[in-house]
């Protein structure tokens, strides 16, 4: 197994280990600041999930820089990505952090996307990701790491990053979907 690919299964071997300090209760104290709390547990999270993100373009990288993109890596790179998203954003619910709805939405179109791919790969062509594709998964990592952070630092200024960038995700979240449905509207059967 090449590295690139086991950048990516690293990704994926994060995964569990961000929900299990995102839900369970360790009895870590709390971190506070005039009046910004924030868990232990958060924190070490919200490193986790930040070094994960991190690791989704450079897998990619190593992978055609040295030539060595496989289909294994072809297969898991986007499963990583869609399971280190959908893990957290449900988490981020459970933890009454973030709308059910806002992440029904993202979670859907990322499914949707992803039928639309393998729709393509039975085609014999390769949907590669979009400029607002891109946008998306920045936006999104952004999100996450805010909502995780308690809105650090924004909260100490009463703005509420938080939430607007939430709400910006979800925006670009179905706009890049529409985006890639009418793109590649040929793909799908009429019948």
């Amino acid at each position: 197994m090449n590295l690139a690919n086991k950048i990516t299964i690293l990704r994926i071997c994060l995964v569990p280990i961000i929900m299990v300090f995102l839900l369970v209760n360790f009895n870590l104290p709390h971190f506070a600041f005039s009046d910004y709390q924030i868990t232990y547990n958060q924190i070490i999270a919200a490193i986790i999930f930040i070094v994960a993100a991190s690791t989704d373009g450079l897998d990619g990288y190593i992978a055609r820089k040295n030539k060595i993109v496989t289909n294994l890596g072809k297969l898991l790179d986007p499963l990583a990505d869609k399971l280190l998203v959908a893990a957290v954003l449900i988490s981020l619910v459970q933890m009454d952090k973030l709308a059910a709805w806002m992440a029904i939405i993202i979670i859907s179109r990322e499914f949707a996307v992803t039928g639309l791919r393998q729709i393509a790969l039975l085609e014999g062509s390769v949907m590669a990701a979009s400029k607002w594709g891109k946008w998306k998964t920045a936006i999104q990592i952004t999100m996450i790491i805010s909502l995780l952070l308690n809105n650090f630092p924004f909260h100490f200024i009463d703005f509420p990053f938080d939430m607007i960038s939430s709400w910006v995700a979800v925006a670009i979240t179905v706009y890049s979907g529409i985006d890639y449905f009418v793109k590649n509207k040929h793909l799908i059967p009429v019948q």
